[in-house]
């Protein structure tokens, strides 16, 4: 299990070169769902999510010969880009290995950044050619299945204790699990008696399927919402979630595009359907905590274009 102290480190290290993302009270998410929300701005953060804290920490790690052969990704999107622009930022060559159903946009920022692009048919296929290069010399860089990437997410909820006002629930989506691992493993060194709730679109339902299995399975795959498609969740974040996280929320595409449509129009924030997730989850963490909660939203990402939101509002009928 992560521990606090491995957290702080990681803090230690990686600042400087992530952003301390604001910490602020939404009015129009307070009025939206009536009850005080707190909002953990992570979309602000470098390559526009909190992946960039697990990457340059998990870079930073590196030996020399380890830097000198270069490291290796597999990604859905935002943990590519990361890695890529983090990777560029310290000198490091890297490899990223992204399903054809990643968003164009990740990939072009990726190529950009000087990160060499690999794409696969399906994600399982991407975790395949990853292994191959793994035998090659290259590091990976995993998304979700190391202790160093998940104490680097574990500073979002450091920052978050240590700047918030009171809070009795807090929301943090999942996709591998490594974020809400890392966040959970802080909160409850921090604020030992708030709630933690995690959040997953409809066929992108690893951690649940595993709660409900006693461990780690594979999962069919069929969510618009690519950055929360993880094909399993590995034991070390099942582990965290199971011990520490009070239950993982499940919610369809269409409330998650909806909930991204109102953050624009009530927290005036641009968010990708990941982060969109919570909103409908929090209206049922209200529905079973009752009268005085004090939510916690960790708005986890930014990176999806204006073209995908449209098409996707229009897909579900949203306006």
């Amino acid at each position: 299990m992560i521990g606090i102290r491995e957290i702080q480190d990681a803090a230690g290290r990686i600042a400087g070169h992530v952003v301390r993302t604001p910490t602020v009270p939404s009015t129009g998410l307070s009025a939206l769902l009536g009850v005080p929300v707190t909002a953990k701005l992570e979309l602000l953060q470098r390559t526009g999510s909190f992946k960039a804290r697990g990457a340059t920490a998990k870079l930073l790690s590196l030996s020399e010969a380890e830097r000198a052969a270069g490291v290796v990704a597999v990604s859905g999107g935002n943990h590519g880009i990361a890695l890529a622009v983090m990777a560029a930022a310290l000198h490091v060559k890297a490899t990223v290995v992204m399903p054809r159903s990643a968003p164009a946009r990740a990939v072009e920022i990726a190529e950009a950044a000087g990160a060499s692009v690999r794409l696969t048919d399906d994600m399982p296929g991407a975790f395949s050619l990853v292994t191959r290069l793994q035998q090659e010399g290259l590091t990976l860089v995993h998304p979700f299945d190391d202790p160093v990437v998940i104490a680097g997410q574990g500073t979002v909820g450091l920052e978050f204790a240590e700047d918030a006002g009171e809070l009795t629930d807090v929301l943090v989506s999942i996709g591998g699990g490594g974020l809400i691992a890392g966040v959970a493993a802080a909160l409850r060194a921090r604020r030992p008696d708030v709630r933690l709730w995690g959040v997953e679109t409809e066929g992108a339902q690893a951690m649940s399927e595993a709660l409900a299995a006693g461990g780690p399975v594979p999962v069919e795959l069929s969510s618009i919402v690519s950055t929360l498609s993880a094909p399993s969740v590995s034991r070390l974040t099942y582990d965290h979630v199971s011990a520490l996280v009070t239950e993982v929320l499940v919610v369809p595409d269409r409330e998650a595009v909806r909930g991204s449509l109102d953050l624009a129009d009530h927290a005036k924030v641009w968010t990708e359907p990941a982060a969109g997730c919570l909103l409908p989850a929090a209206r049922q963490v209200l529905q079973r905590v009752g009268d005085g909660a004090r939510l916690g939203l960790v708005v986890c990402g930014g990176n999806a274009t204006t073209g995908e939101m449209i098409a996707w509002a229009a897909r579900f009928g949203l306006r």
